[in-house]
């Protein structure tokens, strides 16, 4: 015999709804670790951080290395807050410049 579990009903968890509009909340959106162009790091040395920490290829590095130096930012990662915090404290830590912000 399989047992399927109940939907609706009293026991089916209520909808997040937003108190002013009574519309659907939106889901958490995600946190992103940004790194900034500065003057001090070598471009290498921003690939080598971005290999060595992240695992990225060293095409993938090159590419976000290269929009750091021309764009002046490139998003390095995402997920959740604490995630993005520990990110952005590493690359202080490499001694690259970096925020977080919310998407």
């Amino acid at each position: 015999m399989i047992i399927l579990p109940r939907l609706g009903g009293a026991g089916a968890p209520a909808e997040a709804t937003d108190a002013a509009t009574g519309e659907a909340a939106a889901p958490d959106l995600p946190w992103a670790t940004i790194v900034h162009n500065d003057p001090v790091n070598l471009m290498s040395y921003v690939s080598y951080v971005f290999r060595s920490y992240f695992g990225y290829t060293e095409s993938m590095a090159e590419k976000l290395m290269l929009d750091v130096h021309h764009k002046g930012r490139a998003v390095v990662s995402s997920g959740s807050r604490e995630e993005m915090e520990r990110d952005v404290h590493a690359m202080h830590g490499y001694g690259l410049w970096a925020t977080m912000r919310q998407d």
